[in-house]
């Protein structure tokens, strides 16, 4: 008889230790499961070289950015220096003219491309009217490397400084 009551003790301390054990399949809030916690860092990383990526592609199209505004800074002042401006791109652009002159003089302003006379602006000598004003303005279209430049007539005049000026600017790039 003590040898089945011994039994039947071993045999339950035997489930009660069994039943002991944690469930591997239950949520523990203090111990978060690590697969999920790997899944969710692998998503991170593929998000994190997402955003790399897409920085360094803003970080390119910047580069390009200040390129162009450097180019177009070294047109302004070569414009400034030799008045003559070299299309860095073929497209289509705007140019414009504008001057303002006294009443003694005769005016007349041509815009060029290449060599070749596109538009003019021209106002004749009088007596009449206090001072002169006048303008142009042409689309032009240009391969890379054209130039543009603004002349004026042998003997004709016009006020210089800021009351005189030529202005363009790129519409579309081709």
């Amino acid at each position: 008889m003590n040898f089945n009551i011994l039994r039947s003790i071993f045999l339950f301390c035997g489930l009660t230790l069994a039943h002991s054990v944690i469930n591997t399949t239950e949520m523990n809030p203090y111990h978060p499961d690590m697969c999920n916690l790997l899944k969710d860092f692998g998503a991170m990383t593929e998000k994190v070289k997402s955003m790399e990526t897409r920085l360094k592609e803003t970080e390119i199209r910047l580069k390009e950015t200040v390129t162009r505004l450097k180019d177009s800074e070294n047109q302004i002042l070569e414009l400034q220096s030799k008045g003559v401006f070299t299309a860095p791109v073929a497209g289509v652009y705007y140019f414009s003219i504008f001057y303002h002159g006294g009443r003694s003089y005769s005016h007349y302003l041509r815009i060029f491309k290449n060599n070749e006379m596109t538009v003019i602006t021209a106002d004749h000598k009088t007596e009449g009217d206090g001072a002169d004003n006048g303008g142009n303005a042409v689309f032009l279209q240009l391969q890379q490397g054209d130039q543009v430049y603004v002349s004026m007539a042998a003997n004709t005049y016009v006020w210089g400084a800021d009351h005189t000026t030529f202005s363009g600017f790129l519409v579309t790039q081709m």
